[in-house]
């Protein structure tokens, strides 16, 4: 099973949409650097397919990569499908599969116009096991653990 990264998106502060930079620095034990969301805990990176952003751009909403706040914005991987402990290599850097999907506790902007929302159902998060660097057209790759 393989894909590729469509974007790689950051924010400043939690609770904001990420805006898509190209590349990023990634570091073990921390996640991407200069990131809101990064830290030393189990959602390091959060990964969202951008076959998940068009469903709602189906319904009629305007978004795209990092609008869900990912970080990584993927094609061609089922990424709700791949189970706990998976490892994932993107470019130069390996990750593995902490959580699939999450509780929303508010009801976010996109909720609340769409009435749905897919980043709690399909996006997924990982913690790093190698750092390096995650550039856009980078190839994602599932790997023996």
């Amino acid at each position: 099973m393989s894909g590729k990264v469509v974007d790689v998106c950051v924010s400043e502060k939690k609770g904001e949409r990420k805006k898509p930079v190209g590349q990023v620095v990634v570091r073990v034990g921390h996640g991407i650097v200069d990131d809101a969301h990064a830290g030393e805990w189990h959602r390091q990176i959060s990964l969202l397919a951008i076959e998940s952003i068009r469903k709602m751009q189906e319904k009629g909403l305007d978004v795209s990569s990092g609008d869900f706040a990912e970080n990584i914005t993927t094609e061609g991987i089922d990424l709700p499908a791949l189970p706990i402990g998976t490892r994932l290599e993107i470019g130069e850097t390996l990750h593995e599969v902490t959580q699939i999907g999450k509780e929303c506790h508010s009801r976010c902007a996109i909720y609340q116009q769409a009435g749905d929302c897919v980043m709690p159902r399909e996006g997924i998060f990982v913690k790093v096991l190698r750092g390096g660097t995650i550039r856009k057209g980078d190839r994602i790759e599932r790997v023996a653990g």
